[in-house]
Order: C-alpha cells, then structure tokens, then sequence
C-alpha cells in the first residue's frame, strides 16, 4: 500500500490485542507493552523494553491523533524481536512533517518511531483503513 521496509509477520503471531478509542488507551496500551516485554523469555534489555513502550505510545497516539480516532494493538515477538502493529481507520499514511519545537504541536513522533525501529511498514488495514508495523530486535 504505502511504504514497506519489512516483512509484515502473519496476524497469528501476534499475542496481545488491545483495542481503544480514548486518550486513556494510551496509557493502557504503554501497560500492555510493558507486560509483554515482561513475559518474553529471554527478557528484553531495559533499554529495548523502554524503547518498545515509547514506541507503542508514539504510534498509538499518532493513531488516535491523526488516524480516526480509535486504534487497535498488537504484539508479537520471534526469536530475535518483538514486533508491534496498530491499526486506524484512516486510510492516509503517516507523514513527515517538521517538528514543532515552540508551539506544541508536534511533527516528531513518525520522525522517531523510524529512527528507533529496524523496520517499518505501513499497509493496508481492517475497513480500508492502515497498518503501522514495526520491529524492534532484542
């Protein structure tokens, strides 16, 4: 659809499902990350846990922001990394943007979410709308 740089894994592989449509399922869907990193074995690095969390957040509120305003999460990990992919409404792929410094309004989230993550990918989703893949290797 939009922008690939990885293999999309199959939608069997993931192990937690959140869905949200309020500011709130931000913050469960941080908690929600935390706990999965928390169950993998081995354990992710605190570094690849607080990265992964970050992640979650910067997508999951880019998605609520800009996507339609409901999400949904998924998590899943291979041997070598977890991978996350949220779902929106909107059918419109992230952007670029420049980053607002002084006024608040962002522009730094999809900057970061492709600096921080090995991969992304951005295809089609449920309803005509997207989905954000991402991995992240521990």
């Amino acid at each position: 659809m939009i922008e690939t740089t990885t293999t999309v894994p199959a939608a069997s592989s993931y192990r937690v499902v959140l869905q949200e449509d309020t500011p709130a399922g931000i913050a469960r869907a941080r908690d929600a990350a935390r706990t999965f990193t928390e169950s993998l074995r081995p354990e992710p690095t605190d570094e690849t846990a607080q990265t992964l969390t970050l992640l979650v957040s910067e997508l999951t509120t880019n998605a609520l922001r800009h996507g339609g305003g409901r999400f949904t999460l998924r998590l899943g990990a291979t041997a070598d990394a977890v991978h996350v992919a949220v779902s929106d409404p909107s059918p419109l792929a992230p952007r670029e943007r420049t980053p607002d410094l002084n006024g608040g309004t962002g522009g730094c989230g999809w900057h970061m979410i492709r600096r921080l993550a090995s991969d992304v990918a951005v295809t089609g989703g449920p309803g005509g709308g997207k989905t954000v893949h991402i991995r992240l290797p521990y």
